[in-house]
């Protein structure tokens, strides 16, 4: 009877630690990228009365016959299934969709988690901003490239940062010339042309007919630029089926005097004008780009993130990184919604969102919990039925007890 009563309260502790998880699992509900856990229970020693035999003579073989000494709990498992996506339209809240883990630092150790609520520290740093972890990944070097053979580092969005102009190296000219036209017939398009300073000006390209299949071309600023001059001129001939045959004057020559690179040499493309009948149509294009500021991003599924710029630009800024483990259910839970890696769970994988087995990231939504009430409501009333049924035994075996003491009266 003594037996029985150990044996129920090791029933009582290992429900009590069933009803524990549960109450955490339930606390936790709502909680941004929490992973449920799970008990398991295991029976411990046996007392053995008799043990097996094998058949001998006319007889079969005997079972052993052995008495539990009760229950223990054998694990607490951490279920790494997906959740739901909640949409959030936040720029920096991100939800991995797969397998893997965000990475984590405070400088010294890295910790992992499915909890993408990030926001944008002072000094620019992509960060939790509950815990003050920064992200870690790849920040792109001058020019958009990203060397992710590198150690990821913390990831920074600069919001606000100005970015250099670039001066205008090539243009172009595309469209169609009026072959039906007489000569004298003019027309004209305008390009937008970028000093070294990041300074625009307008450049009028204005066509004068001079023959059948024969144009000349010349270039004149804006007469409101006044620090913007050009005298350049050239030809433009054409084919008898109306395609381009050939050009002349290019580079245009523009004199600036407000204290940038200058005169600019400007390469004008004009092969692929032709000349057909019909209106006169003209399209004038050209590279180069002022300077701007960093205004907004955005964050692809690879964890790419671009930078929008107030002159209409983007640059790519950084790459968020991402760990992955051979047995992520190994993984310590440290709070905070964070993991910590253990001797069980392996050492991270870092790599890129999308490779190597881990997941995408999504961004402008959150994983929700991966509690499912219903699975916790049942597991709450099986727990609660085997913790009474083992007080039962206790007061059973008591009775027991108190009819074996009155044997005596």
């Amino acid at each position: 009877m003594l037996r029985s009563m150990f044996s129920a309260i090791s029933g009582l502790r290992g429900h009590q630690v069933m009803m524990d998880v549960i109450g955490n699992n339930i606390a936790n509900v709502n909680t941004v990228g929490f992973k449920s856990g799970r008990v398991n229970f295991q029976d411990i020693l046996s007392q053995t009365f008799r043990g097996a035999s094998a058949p001998q003579g006319g007889l079969g073989s005997i079972n052993p016959a052995q008495v539990g000494l009760g229950m223990t709990v054998a694990g607490i498992d951490v279920l790494q299934t997906q959740g739901n996506l909640q949409s959030t339209g936040r720029l920096t809240d991100m939800a991995i969709q797969g397998d893997g883990f965000f990475v984590l630092s405070d400088g010294s150790r890295q910790y992992y988690t499915r909890d993408g609520a990030f926001d944008i520290g002072l000094g620019g740093n992509l960060l939790n901003s509950a815990s003050g972890l920064k992200v870690q990944g790849w920040v792109a070097a001058t020019g958009g490239g990203i060397d992710t053979t590198t150690a990821p580092t913390d990831v920074i969005i600069p919001i606000g940062t100005r970015t250099t102009a670039l001066a205008t190296a090539t243009s172009a000219i595309s469209g169609n010339l009026d072959a039906s036209a007489a000569a004298g017939t003019t027309t004209s398009t305008t390009l937008n042309v970028y000093d070294s300073l990041g300074i625009r000006h307008s450049l009028k390209i204005t066509f004068t007919k001079t023959a059948s299949n024969s144009w000349d071309w010349a270039a004149s600023a804006d007469p409101a630029d006044t620090g913007t001059s050009s005298t350049s001129t050239g030809t433009l001939s054409f084919n008898a089926d109306g395609t381009y045959a050939a050009a002349t004057g290019s580079p245009i020559s523009i004199d600036l005097t407000n204290g940038a690179t200058s005169p600019v040499a400007l390469p004008l493309d004009l092969e692929d004008m032709t000349q057909y009948q019909g209106a006169s149509a003209l399209n004038g294009s050209t590279d180069g780009f002022s300077s701007g500021t960093l205004v907004t991003f955005t964050i692809g599924s690879g964890g790419d993130i671009t930078g929008v710029f107030s002159n209409g630009q983007t640059q790519l800024l950084g790459q968020i990184s991402m760990g992955s483990f051979v047995n992520p259910g190994g993984l310590l839970r440290q709070g905070q919604n964070l993991f910590g890696a253990s001797s069980a769970s392996g050492d991270v994988s870092i790599g890129l969102p999308g490779q190597g087995g881990r997941g995408t990231v999504t961004t402008g939504s959150l994983e929700m919990s991966n509690v499912d009430l219903a699975t916790q409501f049942t597991g709450m009333i099986t727990a609660q039925r085997g913790f009474q049924a083992n007080g039962r035994v206790i007061t059973t075996s008591d009775e027991m007890l108190q009819e074996l003491v009155n044997l005596k009266r």
